[in-house]
C-alpha cells in the first residue's frame, strides 16, 4: 500500500464507518430483545397448554 492511499482509506471509514458501527449496535440490541421475546412466547405457549389440560 502506497502512503497516497491514506486519504482515501481515512474518506471511505469517515464515509461508512459510523453507519456501520450504529447498524452493528442496532442489531446488538435486537438480539437481546428478540431473546426475550422468544421466551415470552415459548412461556405463553406452556401457559395456554397448561391451561387446556385442566
Amino acid at each position: 500500500m502506497v502512503t497516497t492511499d491514506f486519504p482515501q482509506w481515512i474518506s471511505i471509514l469517515g464515509n461508512f464507518g459510523f453507519p456501520i458501527s450504529i447498524t452493528i449496535y442496532l442489531f446488538v440490541r435486537f438480539e437481546k430483545k428478540l431473546e426475550k421475546l422468544e421466551l415470552a412466547i415459548t412461556e405463553l405457549g406452556e401457559i395456554i397448554r397448561n391451561m387446556r389440560r385442566d
